[in-house]
């Protein structure tokens, strides 16, 4: 099927595995492609995403850069709004930050674990509003404390603050909280409605009205297939152990658990079910990639990113020369 497809805004992520020397290359590459927005990652032990954010939004002219995510006790309120206030004031209604758990090993390893992971969520994504917002902040939380601290120049136009989240909890809370979520790889269609729903319910236990959700979404795509099918199944392989929230939207987990214990991680890249493939990425052929991503799109997520496989280097440019066309072929190419 050739099919022109109508979208939302397209992304495509800079693995934080790539040099950050390339960044600025590689955003200037994605915004002449028609990309949308760039998102970068903050995982522990790899370059930072806000020095990364600033390089990025520094090489392009219009391109939105998201963070995804930062972990919550990471960086005081403050010291977050600070970074925000400047990203935003010089490249305004261009960064989309958001915010986190963490993993929680990383986060125990760095001194960093918090009592309660919703608790610091919530406060550290309150309180950041509040001071973008020019409010004077006085909160004694469990973990976000602070005393009448005022920031003395706000931006103009205050940033989006997102919440990475994936079970029922932690999506209520981005919908009470977050200006958006945003859901992780591995979201098929099936998670990705289950998942709006939870938000909605925290939206309306906040009487908020707007909301914006991004996907992330493993994409590999080549005129080989069969190879790029391969490469992604090799991916999903390794992360479907830890991602029992997306396998029940789908009711494979036992399934899941089954294919592991008969095959090992490795068999299962080899004997997983084209139907879990198609359900959880955007691999194969460019007709093939583009329907998978036609099925995200149906469900009126507001962002699609694409994900490269395991910090691979050669997506972008399959993006750009097989997928990029299709899916937005009306969009200014420089």
């Amino acid at each position: 099927m050739n099919n022109v497809i109508s979208t939302p805004a397209i992304g495509v992520i800079f693995h934080p595995g790539f040099p950050p020397e390339t960044l600025a290359d590689y955003a200037r590459r994605a915004e002449a492609a028609g990309f949308d927005e760039l998102w970068l990652w903050d995982d522990c032990f790899l370059p930072g995403a806000l020095t990364s954010a600033a390089i990025a939004l520094s090489a392009t002219q219009s391109l939105k850069v998201g963070i995804g995510l930062l972990p919550a006790t990471s960086l005081n309120p403050l010291f977050a709004a600070m970074e925000l206030t400047t990203l935003a004031r010089a490249f305004p209604d261009r960064i989309l930050p958001g915010f986190g758990h963490g993993l929680a090993a990383w986060m125990a390893q760095i001194g960093a674990a918090p009592k309660s992971t919703m608790k610091s969520l919530s406060e550290t994504v309150t309180a950041i509003r509040q001071l973008l917002n020019g409010e004077i902040v006085t909160t004694q939380g469990e973990q976000v404390k602070l005393d009448k601290v005022q920031m003395h120049l706000t931006p103009v136009s205050v940033p989006p603050l997102y919440v990475g989240a994936m079970r029922e909890k932690s999506l209520r809370l981005a919908g009470r909280v977050g200006d958006g979520t945003i859901l992780t790889a591995m979201s098929s269609p099936a998670y990705i409605r289950w998942a709006q729903g939870h938000i909605r319910a925290g939206m309306a236990e906040a009487g908020r009205t707007r909301h914006r959700t991004v996907v992330y979404l493993d994409v590999k795509v080549n005129p080989d297939g069969a190879m790029a099918r391969a490469a992604a199944r090799r991916s999903l392989a390794d992360w479907l152990p830890w991602v029992d929230a997306h396998t029940d939207t789908l009711g494979i987990t036992a399934d899941v658990a089954a294919f592991i214990l008969a095959h090992g991680v490795a068999g299962v890249a080899e004997h997983m079910p084209d139907e879990w493939l198609d359900a959880m990425s955007a691999a194969g052929t460019p007709d093939q990639a583009a329907d998978a991503i036609q099925r995200v799109i149906a469900t009126g997520v507001d962002s699609v990113v694409f994900q490269p496989l395991n910090g691979d280097p050669a997506c972008l440019e399959e993006y750009i020369q097989y997928l990029m066309p299709q899916i937005k072929p009306n969009a200014h190419r420089r």
